[in-house]
């Protein structure tokens, strides 16, 4: 049977009422741009994240991006991050001028290996910024550490992690900034692109908000360049509905992942070594991506092509040996662990609708091309 790598439509036609009305209800308005909606929508997050402040953005990229124009992060700075990651997290580093510095992965959890971090600060040293790569929670007690002590700032991406925890602790809510994508394959998805970020900090979001708004308040009153940065009210409108759900469709990964492990395990392919499952460190991984590690993957490939079968490689190619950022100066072999988990790993579909029958034909079809 063919599977989808996602689903989004099953998941609209179980709230399709609500997702309705309350578009409708913006178009009669007409308010389209910040508004009730959003303000609505950013109370709930910040709610949702356990922190006092949350500012509605137009993407996840542009949450980075601003976070870091907040901080006035700009050319000589140098921000920390990890090369195995969406690109936007290393690419906003660059649009403001500033030198992304990478540092290696943990090969258990995908995300930066903080062992490795302090090695790499120098005095032009303004950031990090941990990714909460796949939906677990980077290892931000040991970060916020290293933060503390050399005085930066941390900007969590949090934009494949929202509502994941670590000791009961929301991604997001540890650092100075968090940010989240709303794209619409993330768990948590609108009807196009936006973003949030959430802070602890009253002036970091007083900033955060003029931002975002052309450094404007009053109107035409500038205190800073800023952007046009906003989230729509639709987005807010479609947003605020399907947050009521999140944490129930985060049970049903979390429930999708367990019958992986068990199919796998089921399967002899873990046994035999020819696969390897994610590993959950922290005490609430929402699985935004259910992520195995095939030595063989081109076979995997290959036959879920055949089969009809959704997958997905995150990511191919990691950034230290992306084309665009040959200026830094990275060789193949600089950050082994990311290389191998580029090289390894396949992105299986996860979404809550997916049904026991779908996740036992994924493993079957891994199963035949591997045994």
């Amino acid at each position: 049977m063919a599977v989808p790598l996602l689903d989004l439509k099953a998941q609209y036609r179980a709230i399709r009422t609500d997702i309705d009305a309350a578009v409708k209800e913006v178009f009669e308005s007409q308010y389209f741009i910040l508004g009730p909606k959003v303000l609505e929508f950013e109370a709930a997050v910040a709610k949702y994240c356990g922190v006092p402040y949350a500012c509605g953005i137009s993407s996840g990229t542009d949450a980075l991006l601003i976070a870091m124009m907040a901080e006035n992060i700009g050319p000589g700075d140098e921000v920390i991050t990890t090369p195995y990651t969406f690109f936007a997290t290393a690419g906003c580093i660059a649009r403001l001028g500033a030198k992304p510095v990478f540092v290696d992965i943990d090969p258990v959890t995908f995300n930066i290996d903080p062992s490795l971090i302090e090695e790499k600060i120098t005095p032009r040293t303004k950031a990090i910024i941990p990714v909460h790569l796949y939906g677990q929670v980077a290892d931000m007690d040991a970060i916020m550490a290293i933060a503390g002590r050399h005085k930066l700032v941390v900007i969590e991406d949090g934009c494949q992690a929202i509502g994941a925890e670590d000791k009961g602790r929301r991604a997001g809510s540890m650092g100075h900034y968090g940010c989240f994508s709303f794209f619409p394959s993330k768990n948590l998805g609108g009807a196009g692109d936006g973003g949030m970020v959430v802070m602890r900090d009253a002036d970091r979001d007083t900033k955060i908000r003029r931002l975002r708004n052309h450094g404007m308040e009053p109107k035409y009153y500038h205190h800073m360049v800023g952007g046009n940065f906003r989230l729509d009210a639709l987005q807010a409108a479609v947003l605020n509905v399907k947050l009521r759900h999140l944490d129930a469709w985060s049970v049903g990964r979390q429930a999708n992942a367990k019958r992986y492990d068990q199919l796998f395990e089921a399967s002899g392919l873990v046994a035999k070594g020819l696969v390897r499952l994610p590993k959950v460190v922290a005490n609430r991984h929402i699985f935004n991506q259910y992520i195995i590690r095939v030595g063989q993957r081109q076979k995997a490939i290959d036959a879920l092509k055949a089969a009809q079968v959704g997958f997905e490689i995150y990511y191919p190619v990691p950034l230290h040996l992306q084309e665009c950022f040959a200026s830094l100066g990275h060789k193949k072999g600089d950050f082994p662990e990311s290389e191998k988990a580029a090289g390894e790993t396949l992105a299986l579909p996860i979404y809550p609708e997916l049904t026991a029958a779908q996740a036992g034909e994924v493993v079957a079809t891994i199963k035949a091309a591997l045994a």
